[in-house]
């Protein structure tokens, strides 16, 4: 054999010249590269567009529809952190709220199902729904129902929405998590004299921790939306949904900016919390769950 032959290091055996051509041109990037390139193309497009001017001029006819990056990070320095942060924490607690309960209706409702088979189509028929609904077209009868929050309380409206916004998307995942139990660890559970509940807690539950983060993992953002949403008709006087339309009644154009880039940051936010959580509480699931 050459010195030049090309040999497989996995099995030391000598490969083909277009195995060869293959192996060294496949190179492999660390996780974090595509998702820092996507970001860079973004703001780069948003850059332009904003410099450029375009997509028109702002409803105020003497504003620019889509100010540049520095203009919006200059327009978060202007404001304070104070501005931002009072708003933000309203806007989280009230998706804390909806969160917390929604997700804990969604796992209850798939452990359910575990033990009842039967309520499976009326489980998920129900996720469908809640996931069908047109959050800001019920937002107002929601607010009719649970009426205004009290003075420094988050707004239940708000709080509901975020809890809808969450509720399909953990259920599903879930009862697909607690499925994909192995058999024969239910077979020794039932051997040993389990039931059907000690089955669940036993194996199905902790076969479905990594299913359940990643369903926590996309509820997070969609918690923190559905409670912007709320807030449009939650009658509260802070949080990001009240300040933006108050940026927008008075042609705020960068403040506007600014309040949907600090949203877009705690969306993410909430997701890298939720994500490293996960990392923590369920080692086992590897890095492709």
């Amino acid at each position: 054999m050459s010195l030049s032959t090309a040999v497989d290091p996995r099995t030391g055996s000598p490969v083909g010249p277009k195995t060869a051509r293959r192996q060294r041109s496949s190179v492999t990037l660390p996780s974090w590269v595509p998702g820092t390139m996507g970001l860079l193309v973004v703001l780069a497009a948003w850059w332009v567009v904003g410099a450029l001017n375009l997509v028109g001029r702002g409803a105020g006819g003497n504003v620019s529809a889509v100010p540049t990056p520095p203009e919006v990070l200059q327009q978060l320095a202007a404001d304070g952190f104070s501005f931002y942060w009072r708003n933000a924490s309203v806007t989280l607690a009230e998706a804390g709220i909806g969160f917390a309960v929604g997700n804990a209706l969604a796992v209850a409702t798939a452990g359910l199902v575990l033990l009842a088979p039967w309520l499976e189509r009326l489980a998920t028929q129900m996720a469908v729904i809640t996931y069908c609904l047109p959050l800001i077209a019920i937002g107002p009868v929601i607010f009719a129902v649970a009426g205004p929050p009290l003075s420094g309380e988050p707004s239940m409206t708000a709080a509901v929405l975020a809890g809808l916004s969450v509720f399909f998307v953990t259920v599903v995942t879930t009862i697909q998590g607690l499925k994909a139990a192995d058999p024969s660890g239910l077979d020794v559970i039932a051997v040993a004299g389990g039931s059907r509940f000690h089955q669940l807690v036993k194996v199905q539950l902790i076969t479905a921790v990594p299913y359940i983060f990643t369903a926590l993992k996309i509820a997070a953002p969609a918690a923190v939306l559905g409670a912007i949403l709320g807030e449009f008709v939650g009658g509260v006087d802070s949080g990001l949904g009240p300040a933006m339309v108050s940026a927008q009644e008075t042609l705020n154009v960068d403040r506007l900016w600014a309040l949907a880039l600090v949203a877009v940051l705690v969306a993410g936010a909430a997701y890298a919390v939720i994500a490293l959580a996960g990392r923590f509480v369920a080692p086992w699931a590897g890095k492709e769950t």
